[in-house]
């Protein structure tokens, strides 16, 4: 009977060991990533690093953890989703990685979803707007961000209902992320008893648009729906401006465009584009959390610049260390995953859309 009672003693605690929540008590809390560091993406990639890692080093320098320090650690994957897989299985071999965070992409966060879903280890703030993140149903998974479907819901409602365009076309990347867009589109438009006058896609990371155009162009559109990357986008936006039939056209971005960048591409010329944003105008100091973050970046590097894509991840870097803050007792993911979920998006729960003129954004009033 003793050795009964011992047998199932010893019984219980291996399944205490083996099932109790991993405690992370160590002095740095490991923030892992894949982004795209190079390639035709690395200013995204770039911009995604600096505006969180800005956060993170104010949070060290200023103890606001109190005896712990955050270390953003990130793989390049060139926003190729075979290289994500082989980053994310990188960092998940680190057992001191508290949480994924920021990983740019649609493609490149679809691919592996089935790692993620075979562990506990939370995946925070994506820098995508798909629809299968929002449908998913793995409570580990937190987004902050607005889907594509409700930017292109806002992009489709303005050019109907305020500039009276019905013939509305579609330029998307030929991957996960476009055809996410790109159905979106068609049953947006099916509300309004439209359908697309045109459509064209290209191939991720290439620059190969020429197909695109030309089946886009003959359509003479009122507006084009551009759901791509910052560097194609800017490439037919510019073929476009040189072409008669695109004179009075109107080219509408969504977020993942990045409108920084292409307007620094486009030179500054921002003539009949507009561009959906999921946060607040990142040039506007009138905002107390806008200047906050144009000081902290600047603390972190003075030489760094100001954009939608670094302020969005100075936001949810944010939210991450409050929810971390919130934590009362050691700290766990599932502590984490709850606090987090229980925060107000506050500035990343609106989609704006703006305008460039006079070298600065201009939110348009829908």
């Amino acid at each position: 009977m003793k050795k009964l009672i011992l047998l199932i003693i010893i019984f219980l605690c291996i399944l205490i060991f083996i099932f109790q929540e991993k405690k992370f008590e160590g002095d740095t809390i490991f923030i892992g990533s894949s982004l795209p560091e190079t390639g035709t993406m690395k200013e995204y990639g770039k911009a995604v690093k600096d505006g969180a890692n800005a956060y993170f080093n104010y949070v060290n320098q200023n103890n606001l953890l109190e005896d712990k320090k955050i270390e953003f650690i990130t793989y390049d994957d060139k926003y190729e989703p075979r290289l994500t897989i082989l980053n994310t299985k990188k960092l998940l071999e680190n057992e001191k990685i508290f949480t994924l965070y920021g990983l740019v992409g649609t493609p490149t966060v679809k691919n592996i979803l089935p790692i993620v879903n075979q562990t506990d280890i939370p995946l925070i703030s994506t820098f995508s707007g798909a629809s299968f993140l929002r449908n998913c149903t793995n409570p580990h998974i937190v987004n902050f961000r607005n889907s594509y479907k409700d930017e292109i819901q806002s992009h489709i409602k303005y050019l109907y209902e305020k500039k009276g365009f019905t013939k509305i076309a579609v330029f998307y990347q030929n991957d996960e992320y476009g055809e996410d867009g790109y159905v979106s589109v068609v049953k947006i438009l099916k509300q309004y008893n439209l359908t697309p006058v045109g459509e064209g896609s290209y191939k991720r990371n290439t620059l190969s648009i020429r197909h695109a155009f030309n089946s886009i162009k003959d359509a003479n559109p009122e507006a084009i729906i551009m759901i791509g990357a910052n560097k194609a986008n800017t490439l037919f936006i510019k073929k476009a401006k040189q072409h008669k039939n695109f004179n009075n056209t109107l080219f509408s971005n969504i977020s993942f465009g990045d409108a920084t960048e292409m307007i620094k591409n486009l030179n500054g010329e921002g003539r009949n584009i507009i561009f959906s944003q999921i946060v607040p105008n990142y040039q506007n100091s009138d905002l107390p959390i806008i200047k906050e973050y144009q000081n902290i970046l600047k603390q972190y590097d003075k030489n760094l610049q100001t954009g939608f894509i670094s302020l969005e991840a100075y936001l949810s870097a944010k939210l991450l260390v409050k929810a971390i803050q919130n934590i009362k007792g050691p700290i766990t993911r599932a502590k984490f995953v709850a606090n987090i979920k229980k925060l107000p998006k506050k500035y990343l729960d609106k989609i704006y859309l703006f305008q460039y003129h006079n070298q600065e954004f201009k939110e348009i009033i829908q």
